[in-house]
């Protein structure tokens, strides 16, 4: 009697044959462990063994050759995928997540029912997936990411992975401006933008210097830019810059409601709450005794 002939599965099973295949339409993929978490895409990281943080830019206090973490891991490289260091892995993997950013993408993460029936008033249709709480809405354009933009609703785009839940359903929408403005925070109101600053010029201070275009309104467009343009310690940056702000302007009461507004929306923007922008600000101005 013929035996039959035992089923062979292809290494790494379908969660690599998913990958594989979103690789080659340029979508940067990386296997997830349980709980949604990351591997390390090397031998000596594996399981974060080296002490790596997931979601960080840089490896942490390992010594990889390369980014091996969080989203920084996701690849369209077939060798990478396929390859020995991460070969077992994709045997124990849970998930495949993908880097929208990488993509070209944004994903709203809806968390809940009150979330979506909010995005179906206020967002325009896109692609949808649904997921295991909700749903991720998928534009077409890439952002900053932010978590909690608000009840039940993360933005997913640039340094954030999401995980690959299926194709979804609609047509893909362009990234909308009322996406965009979920990051950006009011800017103080400027009552406490006054209190932050000390008030007004001290008396008999005169014409400033500092008042002409060419110097203040410059300063203040690059110490923004510097804020903006962090790509990591952000909070340490903010405190940085402000302390140099103040200790250029902060003793002759030429800086102006807009001026702190400007710098204190560019902290925000970076995810900065107001108690964060309130509290580096009092203490650049604690620091240089003002």
């Amino acid at each position: 009697m013929t035996q039959p002939v035992p089923i062979r599965r292809a290494p790494g099973g379908p969660l690599l044959a998913t990958a594989l295949d979103l690789a080659a339409r340029t979508i940067p993929v990386l296997p997830l462990r349980a709980g949604k978490v990351p591997f390390g895409n090397c031998p000596a990281c594996r399981d974060n063994a080296c002490g790596g943080r997931p979601n960080m830019k840089t490896p942490g206090p390992c010594h990889c050759p390369r980014t091996c973490h969080g989203w920084a891991a996701a690849t369209t490289d077939p060798a990478t995928l396929t390859g020995p260091a991460w070969a077992p892995v994709w045997e124990q993997a849970q998930a495949v997540a993908y880097h929208p950013g990488g993509a070209g993408l944004t994903v709203v993460d809806l968390d809940h029912p009150d979330a979506i029936a909010w995005a179906r008033q206020h967002l325009p249709a896109t692609r949808t997936v649904a997921t295991t709480r909700g749903e991720h809405w998928i534009y077409q354009g890439a952002m900053q990411s932010a978590n909690a933009v608000r009840d039940g609703v993360d933005i997913k785009s640039t340094m954030q992975y999401a995980r690959w839940l299926g194709p979804g359903t609609s047509i893909l929408t362009a990234l909308p401006d009322a996406v965009r403005a979920l990051i950006v925070k009011e800017p103080p109101s400027v009552r406490a933008v006054q209190h932050a600053v000390g008030g007004s010029a001290p008396a008999g201070s005169g014409q400033c210097r500092h008042r002409t275009p060419s110097y203040l309104d410059r300063g203040i467009a690059m110490a923004a830019q510097q804020i903006t343009e962090a790509s990591s310690a952000v909070h340490a940056t903010v405190y940085r810059t402000f302390l140099a702000v103040l200790a250029a302007h902060g003793r002759c009461g030429c800086l102006a409601d807009a001026h702190v507004g400007r710098l204190f929306a560019a902290a925000q923007a970076k995810g900065e709450g107001p108690r964060h922008c309130q509290d580096a600000w009092t203490n650049a101005r604690t620091r240089l005794g003002l």
